[in-house]
């Protein structure tokens, strides 16, 4: 996608090969900021602190802390070591275990001065063939803009949560994937932001997206979402996945459950956009099974604002002495996602469903 004209993507091989260029998202919408990693531990802690995030980007970015930690060395400890290390950056979202698993796997049976090229080349293709899933999650959803979009006057209306735009992919994003296609196909569209706190990545992420694309889009409250259900302003919902189950339960940001809620009670579509990495095929019972993590309880008590005087601030906006909980994401129950959209197409949020797009996973 695009940043004043120019096409960027959030994370990159740099040409010198020696280096990982990611967009701080931690400073956004306020700064637009490059950070270069060089080795392990950096590739961690931007994963950590939230510079990258987005499960897909999660995945990538760990693909290629890696290859960093090979290049520092490739030795079979340091490989093992790598592959904790970085497992222990983000715990709910799949994708980080999966390029995990399939970046250990790739390069165990090797020799550790093969490693460095092979791991390059494999962080770099996991990223190319992210873009291509996401485009494709664009092309499917684009069909149910489509048939709204055929029977009313006036824009579509779509009511996101959080971000699962293409700062949180590798291009494209996952739910907003069908909405830049249906822009930039004429198809007119104006897109409900939900600010989305505790860290407010739909007011400062999707927002910013969607404002440099030049999508229509208002930002609203996450609680102004089922009022404006209820007064027929929604025509149907997109959000992302950190996490879905084998037989159809989402794990997405905190608040998603709510929304689906609200959706289901006002008759409006729900549907998650996912890309097959996001598919735990060994978890069937999301609320039982998915480990949600617990973020730090400043996220809650503080926020970051711009001043009048330009500078980036923190602010307390919770009771002096008051404690605060920060459950990073919740579970909807498959019983209320409409659809699942995929990159082979749009599926019913259960096992039969997803085991119909994807049988040599589901076996």
């Amino acid at each position: 996608m695009k940043i004043n004209g120019k096409p960027w993507r959030p994370v990159w091989l740099e040409n010198d090969g020696w280096a990982v260029g990611i967009i701080d998202q931690t400073r956004l919408p306020f700064a637009f900021e490059t950070l270069r990693l060089e080795n392990l531990d950096q590739a961690a802690h931007a994963i950590s602190a939230m510079q990258v995030r987005g499960a897909p980007l999660i995945g990538a970015t760990a693909a290629f802390g890696m290859a960093l930690a090979m290049r520092q060395n490739a030795s079979d400890p340091n490989l093992g070591a790598a592959y904790d290390r970085l497992l222990r950056t983000r715990p709910t979202a799949i994708n980080l275990k999966w390029a995990l698993d399939d970046m250990r796997q790739r390069l165990a049976p090797i020799a550790p001065n093969e490693r460095v090229p092979a791991a390059n080349a494999r962080a770099a293709q996991i990223v190319e063939e992210d873009v291509e899933i996401n485009r494709m999650i664009g092309v499917h959803g684009l069909d149910l803009i489509r048939q709204i979009a055929a029977k009313k006057d006036g824009p579509v209306n779509i009511l996101t949560h959080c971000n699962a735009g293409w700062l949180a992919t590798c291009d494209w994003g996952t739910a907003t994937s069908p909405i830049y296609q249906a822009h930039d196909a004429g198809i007119p569209v104006h897109v409900w932001v939900d600010e989305t706190r505790p860290r407010n990545q739909g007011g400062h992420l999707t927002a910013w997206e969607l404002m440099n694309h030049g999508v229509p889009h208002t930002v609203i409250v996450d609680n102004a979402g089922g009022h404006l259900m209820q007064r027929g302003e929604v025509d149907l919902c997109f959000t992302g996945t950190d996490r879905t189950t084998a037989t159809g339960d989402v794990c997405n940001k905190i608040g998603t459950y709510l929304k689906a809620l609200a959706a289901q009670d006002n008759g409006v579509p729900f549907y998650v956009c996912l890309p097959s990495p996001t598919i735990d095929w060994t978890v069937r019972d999301g609320i039982a099974e998915i480990p949600i993590e617990e973020r730090n309880a400043a996220e809650v008590t503080n926020v970051a604002g711009l001043a009048e005087n330009g500078a980036v601030v923190q602010a307390r906006v919770v009771s002096p002495g008051s404690s605060a909980a920060n459950p990073a994401f919740d579970v909807t129950p498959a019983r209320l996602v409409t659809g699942l959209v995929t990159e082979r197409g749009v599926a019913e949020a259960t096992a039969e469903g997803l085991a119909g797009l994807f049988p040599e996973k589901a076996a």
